[in-house]
């Protein structure tokens, strides 16, 4: 039998994504055998995050500052607003350098099995973002699961509703992919959302 507080170390470590018990035992006994002082300065670090860390009252994202940088960047568009799930798919976009806009993280999706709806998500603070006469486009960048389908296809209705130019990210054959490794939903959808071909 365990002492109560390497339990309660081996539940805690169970929270992560991905994380079962026989992982979380591992990880936990990691940390006291093999690195005390890793394991110190992991609580430290998420006690700190705790402490400083809140959502941004622009974007919803992390930030230590009352309005993340992001968001008071001069050099960012103002009038085109991404709307992505969670602070890592911001990153993700951030990444390809592809977009200058600003963003908003929803914190979240539209998933009823998981008792998130609408109302959950605090759509209200994305609406009067939306309404301040700046944003004229909003892209939704959700994921293509069926939350995040139900998600964009929610969000749409309700942009659209109030004048708002919507767009989606698109989906299809990934760069450098050969069509015989890709799967058959996949290449139907980039059959379905083709393109011109200019020039």
């Amino acid at each position: 039998m365990n002492p109560g507080s390497l339990d309660a170390l081996i539940d805690a470590l169970k929270c992560l994504p991905g994380v079962g018990p026989k992982s979380a035992q591992r990880m936990a006994y990691h940390l006291l055998q093999r690195d005390r002082k890793g394991a110190q300065k992991l609580g430290e670090s998420l006690l700190n995050a705790l402490t400083a860390l809140r959502p941004c009252a622009r974007c919803n994202t992390f930030t230590e500052a009352e309005v993340c940088e992001r968001c008071l960047s001069p050099k960012r568009d103002a009038t085109s607003l991404c709307v992505v799930e969670t602070p890592v798919d911001m990153n993700m976009m951030e990444q390809t350098q592809a977009f200058n806009g600003l963003y908003y993280v929803l914190m979240g999706r539209i998933s009823p099995l998981d008792g998130q709806g609408p109302t959950q998500l605090g759509l209200d603070k994305l609406l009067k973002r939306v309404d301040d006469g700046v944003v004229q486009e909003v892209i939704l960048a959700t994921n293509y699961t069926n939350e995040g389908e139900a998600t964009a296809h929610y969000l749409s209705e309700l942009l659209k509703a109030r004048g708002i130019k919507v767009s989606r990210i698109a989906r299809g054959i990934p760069v450098g992919g050969e069509l015989e490794y890709v799967d058959a939903g996949t290449l139907a959808q980039a059959l379905r959302e083709r393109r011109g071909i200019e020039g």
